[in-house]
């Protein structure tokens, strides 16, 4: 298992995650059989939306003796009502259903408060401005929760907490099908059954916001890595063709700042089989060609998606590394001293360049990569 530093937080977290969502179904003795599946195979964070009282005592049981090995990210406006989930800031029910979250998981602090799903700006600044921000502030300050996230799956409103300085991590929808959206605060444009023809390529706003967060050091966990299972069938996919799960998953730990994919699973199967991305091949990793021939909606051209097609180069240049600095400082009116540090640390810079023009042979998307490493070396030293 490979770990990734969860931006700022200090936490290493591994790349491949468990959604606990789909373990609601699921008897102790059931979700017991994944959660041990996924320590054995190296997954060390656990996202725990729910509310449901017994998939929270559940995973409570099935990691009580190995508590300090799990990085939990609990949420914070999740309640249950009456028999049923409830999203709400009302603190009569914000509190109690928190302080429910660590009694049944039997511990005493959360590693990652999430601020629970949040997709309208409106909703947004009320929270910035009420008692429950006060709450979340105060778990922290206790130490209850060691760090501040939310969860969305809005580019525009996630942009504006990361920019607020409040959330230091994201809970955020990435697959390709939904990066090729425009923002909203429908949740249900995400699954609509047919997308707008004209659409190709990662929305503007969506690539802005992994750059964002990957220049102030915000983490991205990856909630929907899958789309909801529709990209594994060519006929619900936009794209008009079948990916893999290792495939949705590279195009993910492929952004800029994701550090970890929460992926469901109903079995330790399929624990199995979302880690076999660690040893998978570059051939079955290979998400770029099908999109870039994709009938429908096939990505842009020229537009890098840091798959890392361009390899191997002779020059021994990163060429996808340099790419996403490049397109990072590029997008402000002056380069961060952080951005040209990290692009000195590298093995090989855009000056080693010789420009053969081998990695632009093999770019599914057509990207002039030998110009581009000339601007990189322009821009950035």
């Amino acid at each position: 298992m490979v770990y990734r530093e969860l931006g700022k937080t200090g936490l290493k977290v591994s790349e491949i995650g468990l959604g606990g969502e789909w373990l609601e179904r699921h008897n102790y003795e059931e979700t017991k059989a994944v959660i041990d599946t996924c320590e054995d195979e190296g997954i060390n964070i656990l996202d725990c939306w729910m509310s449901e009282p017994n998939v929270r005592t559940n995973i409570g049981k099935a990691i009580k003796q190995r508590r300090n090995r799990w990085i939990i990210q609990g949420h914070i406006g999740s309640t249950w009502q009456n028999g049923q989930y409830v999203r709400t800031r009302d603190m009569k029910y914000v509190v109690p259903a928190f302080e429910d979250l660590l009694t049944r998981l039997q511990t005493e602090y959360i590693d990652l408060g999430m601020i629970h799903f949040v997709d309208e700006a409106a909703e947004f600044e009320r929270i910035m401005n009420s008692d429950f921000i006060e709450y979340v502030r105060k778990l922290k300050e206790e130490g209850t929760i060691g760090h501040i996230g939310m969860s969305t799956h809005n580019p525009f409103v996630a942009k504006t907490a990361v920019e607020s300085g409040e959330s230091e991590m994201l809970l955020f929808s990435v697959n390709p099908a939904f990066d090729i959206l425009p923002g909203s605060e429908d949740l249900n444009d995400m699954f609509a059954d047919r997308y707008d023809e004209k659409l190709n390529g990662i929305a503007p706003e969506r690539a802005e916001l992994y750059r964002i967060c990957e220049e102030r050091g915000v983490g991205i966990t990856v909630m929907k890595g899958y789309g909801g299972g529709r990209l594994f069938n060519a006929d619900a996919s936009p794209f008009g063709v079948a990916l893999t799960p290792i495939q949705c998953l590279h195009y993910a730990l492929t952004r800029p700042a994701v550090s970890s994919v929460m992926v469901g699973y109903d079995t330790p199967e399929q624990v199995y089989a979302a880690c076999a991305y660690e040893t998978a091949s570059e051939a079955e990793k290979d998400y770029a060609s099908m999109l870039a021939a994709a009938p429908q909606h096939a990505f842009s051209k020229g537009q890098c998606t840091y798959c890392g097609h361009c390899a191997p180069c002779p020059a021994g240049i990163d060429i996808a590394m340099v790419n996403k600095l490049y397109d990072l400082a590029a997008m402000q009116p002056a380069v961060p001293a952080t951005i040209k540090a990290h692009y000195k640390q590298l093995r090989k810079t855009a000056s080693a360049c010789v420009g053969c023009g081998g990695c632009e042979k093999r770019c599914p998307f057509g990207v002039k990569v030998v110009k581009k490493m000339e601007q990189a070396k322009q821009l950035l030293g």
